[in-house]
């Protein structure tokens, strides 16, 4: 195991942030840590980074191991270029060659932005500044902190064809927070945290299967025959001349549509999403 955290608790004065987490990280893997404003993830994060003493409890991390972290904030100067800042990061630590820069900047799409300030770069440019700046150090651990909060989805999704990239290929370990649900759909774990503890853990998969279901709707002129067709099969619930029902796979949802496509007239499937598990292990109320 990577990284060990056992029983991680973090109190400030009378206020618990987090309480008796654990969580277990896999060389290689992408973990993905959820949880509602205010459940404690970035003290989480801060914990297994090193950057808060945990009150008590332990982290436990194999010798070695190289971590680096791409906060909600930057820390980069706006009134720097691009190539200025890398350089400036750079010289912390030793061993880091030009070459290496030179390879990181390609990699990371960097090589029109470098003699821009900093400060007049666009969110998502910024974004790919901070995590080439987290990966100056080659770290086996990259965490990150609501990554591609704000930004558009065009965006996003180039964010994370560069975090896939970069986790087949160098087989770096990824860890992050987000509050963009379908971003832990490719997770090998997921960790929802809610009320300061875990509430769940496992692949997203799993954590879809156990706690949400995919809907079928039919949409029909003869509800009452669909429903007496399909009920063999599967419990329906009629809406107006529309049929609703859960099917527990696809393969299940065709069925049901082989058994009624003489008596239907259109029909929507739609699976099970990471949403629909968040909201029904932490309720739908604000927080």
């Amino acid at each position: 195991m990577l990284i060990q955290a056992k029983n991680l608790t973090k109190t400030f004065g009378s206020q618990t942030a987090v309480n008796h987490l654990n969580i277990s990280i896999q060389s290689g893997t992408l973990t993905a840590v959820l949880g509602p404003n205010g459940a404690g993830k970035t003290t989480t994060i801060s914990m297994l980074t090193g950057l808060l003493k945990p009150t008590s409890g332990t982290v436990e991390m194999t010798s070695g191991t190289k971590i680096s972290m791409v906060f909600q904030q930057s820390i980069l100067d706006d009134n720097l270029s691009v190539s200025e800042n890398l350089i400036i990061r750079s010289r912390l630590y030793k061993n880091c060659s030009q070459k290496y820069i030179q390879s990181l900047i390609e990699t990371v799409g960097l090589t029109n932005l470098m003699n821009q300030k900093y400060g007049s770069l666009s969110g998502g440019q910024r974004r790919r500044v901070d995590i080439a700046r987290a990966l100056i150090n080659q770290p086996d651990v990259l965490f990150l902190d609501e990554p591609t909060a704000g930004l558009d989805i065009q965006t996003r999704e180039a964010i994370w064809q560069l975090l896939h990239s970069l986790q087949e290929k160098q087989q770096l370990t990824i860890i992050l927070t987000t509050h963009y649900l379908e971003e832990a759909d490719h997770a090998d774990e997921v960790y929802i945290i809610d009320q300061r503890s875990v509430i769940t853990e496992g692949s997203a998969e799993e954590i879809k299967r156990k706690n949400a279901k995919s809907r079928l709707i039919l949409y029909t002129n003869e509800p009452e025959i669909v429903l007496k067709q399909i009920a063999p099969t599967i419990a329906g619930q009629q809406s107006g001349k529309s049929i609703i029902c859960w099917p527990e796979n696809s393969k299940q949802a065709l069925n049901v549509l082989e058994s009624v496509e003489n008596h239907t007239t259109d029909f929507e499937y739609r699976r099970a999403t990471m949403d629909d598990a968040f909201l029904n292990l932490t309720g739908k109320e604000m927080r």
